[in-house]
């Protein structure tokens, strides 16, 4: 789970989890080579399923390999969701992998690709520039800032069906259908569905997606799909259980989670679909959580979607579904709302100090599995959501409505945020490293396994005279990436620390770490990182 965007992670259910030809090479800047390096837990890559312990270079099938030799190489990666892994091309292709077919909902959403990167079936001619990923959805914007999004129903935006008729046949409604079936055994067409922004669009009945072959699939409406039953997707289970807190806090709507059966799983997921937003907006970044989804504009204004039954949407309420993008008013509500910092309430002289510094716009997002982060133009933190370990970082535990200033580092100037399933973690402008939340594995990198309700600097040894400058979180693990310079990384380094059962760390065994440690990533200079759930990629160029 990547979990960040910026114009710069997946979260998911916390019980599911618990239950719990040659390496691709393009072309970089300067003509280096660009490879993909993987470890962790992605079940489709090898035979025996086991965790990749340390970095391995992504295989590529030939006529990619070929493509890539051609200059259509890797541009950027993009973490991935629960069991599979996401990257983008030169080209604009989105590749996944990494998927198994008793992934459930996972194996759905990934397009059911294995050991081997492939193009995920979108509409010919679309380009992708940016992805991210949740525990079971996807969401991506094209080169003309159209934004897709697919996978598990709760978190793909309802609207009317469009398609195109010469190849898909007719679209009708289907008064007698209330569940999704698939009445063949091949993967579904996949058609757009434009989606209005801030109008809740529903279905008195079903939408049937007509092939001229006879087949059908049957979308439900929204409500029907809230009433589906119950089960736990497959995959690792954790060495440590669930405390009273962590129970009495599950969500309740657990019930609602993916089957363990493809069958059962196809029916809680949603093709992609076009979000359109209002006349004029351009989105530049997107973020995917457990079960909500972000998007950044152009101009820094914020628009969520999803599930938002802790707050994790801001909108100033337990919104349990939000079927289409809403604007969520990041700047006012921390400066105005009721969820403000106690240091700006009653105190005239503090607030207007504070919206001196806290800036006009939203220039990063991140979604974690029930709680958001954002970072301003003039580098304050705001944040939003599930609160139970510390991790909206407000020296509580109590979930936040509302996006609200994390007051206590107001002075210092945040670059970059990522978010895990309990946990938060930032960059300063100085390539500093601050973290806070939940640090049962060690993934907030302080040397213990104490939770933080505040931001805290991460000062370990491995960290002197490094500079952050790029971040991202796991489920419970922590990466991120240093150097002097912000495109091209001379002398940079990864580093990796919180949960490591399944080798996300890339250290070459299963150890937890609690503070950063340095993966070896041989001569590749690293770029960019980013987390899936249970594993983590980079995007690297060779040193020629």
């Amino acid at each position: 789970m990547n979990g960040r965007g910026s114009g710069g992670g997946g979260g998911g259910e916390e019980e599911m989890e618990e239950d719990g030809g040659g390496a691709g090479i393009g072309q970089g800047a300067g003509n280096k080579e660009r490879v993909v390096l993987m470890w962790g837990y992605l079940p489709g890559v090898s035979p025996q399923r086991s965790p990749l312990l340390g970095p391995v270079p992504v295989r590529l099938p030939p006529a990619a390999a070929a493509a890539a030799a051609a200059g259509d190489g890797w541009r950027d990666v993009c973490g991935g969701g629960c069991g599979f892994a996401m990257a983008i091309s030169e080209s604009g292709k989105l590749l996944t992998w990494g998927s198994a077919d008793d992934m459930g909902q996972s194996y759905v959403t990934a397009g059911k690709h294995e050991e081997t990167p492939e193009a995920f079936p979108l509409p010919s001619g679309v380009a992708i520039v940016r992805a991210d990923a949740g525990w079971a959805h996807c969401v991506a914007i094209t080169d003309e800032g159209d934004v897709y999004t697919w996978g598990w129903k709760e978190c793909v935006p309802t609207g009317r069906v469009v398609g195109d008729q010469s190849s898909v046949g007719t679209i009708e409604k289907d008064e007698r259908q209330t569940t999704m079936a698939t009445e063949q055994g091949g993967d579904a067409y996949f058609l757009p569905c434009v989606v209005t922004a801030l109008k809740n669009i529903s279905f008195s009945s079903s939408i049937v997606y007509r092939y001229n072959k006879g087949n059908s699939i049957t979308v439900s409406p929204r409500s029907q799909v809230s009433r589906t039953s119950s089960g736990a997707a497959s995959g690792p289970s954790e060495s440590r259980g669930t405390d009273d807190s962590t129970k009495r806090r599950r969500l309740s709507s657990a019930k609602h989670g993916p089957e363990s059966s493809t069958s059962s799983d196809e029916s809680l997921s949603a093709p992609p679909c076009v979000v359109t937003f209002n006349t004029g907006v351009k989105i530049v970044a997107v973020a995917a959580g457990g079960r909500h989804t972000l998007a950044l504009s152009d101009i820094g204004q914020v628009w969520g979607w999803g599930y938002g039954g802790e707050g994790q949407l801001g909108l100033g309420s337990r919104i349990r579904t939000v079927s289409s993008p809403l604007h969520i008013p990041c700047i006012e509500s921390a400066l105005y709302g009721k969820d403000r910092s106690s240091a700006m309430k009653g105190n005239k002289n503090a607030e207007g100090h504070i919206s001196k510094v806290m800036g006009s716009c939203v220039r990063a997002i991140a979604c974690g599995g029930r709680h958001s982060a954002a970072v301003t133009d003039s580098g304050a933190l705001l944040t939003f959501g599930w609160g139970l370990y510390g991790q909206c970082g407000l020296g509580n535990t109590d979930d936040v409505l509302s996006p609200t200033c994390v007051s206590s580092i107001l002075g210092v100037k945040m670059q970059d945020v990522a978010a895990g399933l309990w946990h938060t973690v930032c960059t300063s402008v100085d390539g500093d490293v601050y973290s806070f939340g939940g640090n049962q594995f060690g993934q907030l990198g302080t040397g213990s396994d104490q939770a933080e309700t505040v931001p805290k600097l991460v000062d370990a040894t491995s960290l002197e005279n490094k500079n952050a400058r790029s971040v991202s979180c796991g489920a419970r693990h922590s990466a991120i990436i240093t150097g002097l310079h912000k495109t091209f990384a001379d002398e940079g380094e990864v580093f990796c620390w919180g949960w490591n059962k399944y080798g996300q760390l890339g250290l070459g065994d299963s150890m937890d770490r609690n503070v950063p440690c340095s993966v070896p990533v041989d001569a590749y200079h690293p770029l960019n990182v980013s987390c899936g759930w249970w594993h983590t990629l980079v995007l690297a160029e060779s040193p020629t």
